[in-house]
């Protein structure tokens, strides 16, 4: 299978294994799902894109698409990978509260390019996932999610290259159904190469981390439980039990020992936010309390992500409640005294305006969950069996409180049959999903994802 065609035809990398710079071109932030794609594209340009759509179709290859590498399903093993990390335009628009991302841009320099007009893009808590990705998966702000909702439903218009190569430029009023599908839908239709989405006009939070040890588990989480009852829409907030391990970057008082991390992010004025979290504070005596007024810009440092690429395996579930004996099933199965190679799980407050029809709807589903789980575990590559235990033990705890729902950015390598899949959508949602599909890419060439296959 010649490549010469292809390079030929586009300006950025082609590579095949064994060439320079093919093992940086077909690395992914998550280690666990680096693969051995057939060839490599780096992609610099829309045209490019089109070429290496097209030529993988010519070839009968499935495709798999990389931006940061953060939301990669699976290893692109025997795929054309098209690698967009080059495509990290960003133009703001102030006049009209928008910003317009290249298919790579990283939510920290959207995030500082939007701050200097005085407007916010709805971040997530990771600084360097890719904004596009993220969006396109539905976007769960942990900032700004419960006061304006879903990301994706703040999309005004997208450039997306489909399985026959060619570019449209889509919104509520031109293709609307495609429009609709890839606001939920992830990378199921087609290469996005472009979004333009709307901004909102944040500068400032209250907002930080409050951590414990992991013997006040029990009452940290009553307060935090008490917290949300009764919480603003002003107001975020989660709670995770986090187990670092004893190195120089992790800070002392953490390392090497459970704690529990409540996070918290409130747009209204600090006086007030000191009031709502009073009781929280008083729980049980911080190791680390940061919870402070803050810039929008440092949005980050809330729930401390990783940065750097670790192989990272996940799972999640969406509550229908978080009662006292949902918190007591949490504590028996990850607690104090429990072993365990989980580094966080993590019970996330939803609602809000997340909960609320948007004036455009999306293929964005199951939005009226009240609360999301989340477990993370890492270690080398290969370990997903290793892992698969200490990660569904305490899924399975919470189970009485699961919708049997879940959100489609917080499916991992372990979710990867369309069972999985589908229950991040509503059934007719999921059917409407499939016919647009099929219309558009009947091969299912993008199918190296949490696929949705075509119907028929």
């Amino acid at each position: 299978m010649s490549t010469d065609i292809l390079a030929a035809q586009v300006t950025g990398p082609v590579l095949t294994p064994g060439d320079a710079g093919y093992e940086e071109e077909t690395a992914t932030w998550n280690l666990a799902m680096t693969g051995r794609p057939v060839v490599a594209v780096g992609a610099t340009s829309t045209a490019d894109v089109r070429a290496a759509v097209r030529w993988a179709a010519a070839n009968d290859l499935p495709i798999a698409v990389s931006a940061t590498g953060h939301g990669q399903a699976l290893p692109a093993d025997g795929a054309l990978l098209i690698n967009l990390r080059r495509m990290n335009d960003i133009v703001i628009d102030a006049a009209a509260g928008t910003a317009t991302i290249g298919a790579a841009v990283e939510m920290q320099d959207l995030v500082d390019a939007a701050a200097k007009a005085g407007l916010a893009p709805l971040a997530g808590s990771s600084l360097n996932v890719g904004a596009v990705g993220y969006v396109l998966g539905g976007g769960l702000s942990s900032t700004l999610g419960r006061t304006y909702g879903w990301a994706a439903d703040h999309v005004r218009a997208a450039e997306i290259v489909t399985a026959d190569g060619e570019l449209h430029t889509v919104d509520a009023g031109t293709a609307p159904d495609l429009f609709w599908a890839i606001r939920g839908g992830k990378g199921n239709f087609g290469v996005v190469t472009s979004l333009t989405i709307g901004l909102v006009p944040v500068t400032r939070l209250y907002g930080g981390g409050i951590f414990f040890d992991g013997a006040d588990a029990r009452p940290v989480l009553d307060a935090f439980r008490r917290l949300v009852a009764d919480a603003p829409d002003a107001l975020t907030a989660s709670v995770a039990f986090l187990r670092l391990p004893p190195l120089p970057f992790v800070p002392e008082p953490l390392r090497g020992r459970l704690s529990v991390h409540v996070r918290i992010a409130y747009l209204g004025d600090a006086e007030e936010g000191e009031r709502l979290v009073a009781d929280v504070r008083a729980a049980a005596t911080p190791l680390i309390d940061a919870v402070a007024e803050m810039p929008y810009t440092a949005f980050a440092a809330i729930h401390a992500d990783p940065v750097d690429p670790i192989p990272a395996y996940e799972t999640s579930a969406l509550l229908r409640d978080f009662p006292a004996e949902a918190a007591d099933a949490l504590i028996a199965a990850a607690g104090p005294g429990v072993d365990t190679p989980v580094l966080v799980i993590e019970v996330r407050q939803l609602g809000g305006a997340l909960a609320r029809d948007p004036e455009v709807p999306s293929a964005t589903g199951n939005r009226t969950a009240p609360f999301q789980l989340f477990l993370g575990a890492a270690g080398a590559p290969g370990m997903e069996e290793a892992l698969r235990e200490p990660l569904f033990g305490p899924l399975h705890a919470l189970t009485p409180w699961a919708s049997g729902r879940r959100q489609v950015n917080f499916l991992g390598g372990y979710d990867l049959d369309a069972a999985d899949v589908s229950a991040a959508y509503e059934p007719e949602a999921w059917e409407r999903l499939r016919a647009i599909k099929a219309a558009v890419d009947p091969r299912n060439l993008f199918r190296v994802n949490h696929n949705i296959p075509p119907q028929g």
